[in-house]
């Protein structure tokens, strides 16, 4: 068993935790919110090439379904954060944290591809770089991957702080003395 002594001192970190966790959390909706909007309303005409939208790409409403996820889920998790008999699950919020920081970085990496192809196109294909036609657009796509990576960071301290939540309810291994010194030879 745990000492009293680091039982104590776990206790004192549970507070910055929960607001740690919490600001987090909150911080993520309308960054989350602001990277809907941004790619949402990502539009440009081109008289030679014609209109791109941001419908016209499915690794942008692939973004913009896993940031509504991501979204929706923080602000739910911030709520339930406040009621005593869904903290004590903390396995719950670690599972989740890991599941949706996965889709952030999947769906981070389809724009980057779509954008490291906007900047540079493919000339093994024959896709020419778009970018210098449709700068706005480019651009508009860079800044919501920014605010999407953003995000992720977040998902990342988030996972990291549930992570710790869970394995901290757990006592370290003990090994006697005799154990330890067979481990090593």
């Amino acid at each position: 068993m745990r000492s009293n002594l680091e039982n104590n001192s776990s206790n004192t970190h549970i507070p910055i935790l929960k607001f740690l966790d919490c600001s987090l959390r909150l911080s993520v909706v309308p960054l989350s919110v602001a990277t809907i909007w941004i790619t949402v309303t990502n539009d440009q005409e081109n008289s030679t090439y014609g209109t791109i939208k941001f419908s016209n790409l499915l690794g942008l409403k692939y973004m913009v379904f896993i940031s509504a996820i991501c979204a929706g889920y923080a602000f739910v998790a911030v709520v339930a954060s406040w009621f005593k008999c869904l903290v004590s699950k903390a396995w719950i919020f670690f599972v989740s944290d890991q599941i949706v920081a996965y889709l952030m970085v999947t769906s981070g990496a389809a724009v980057t591809e779509i954008l490291y192809l906007a900047y540079n196109g493919d000339q093994k294909v024959t896709w020419s770089e778009a970018c210098s036609s449709y700068g706005k657009f480019c651009y508009k796509m860079k800044v919501a991957l920014i605010l999407h990576a953003l995000v992720l960071c977040c998902f990342i301290f988030l996972a990291v702080i549930s992570a710790y939540r869970v394995f901290s309810m757990f006592e370290r291994p003990y090994l006697s003395s005799k154990e330890g010194e067979e481990e090593r030879t």
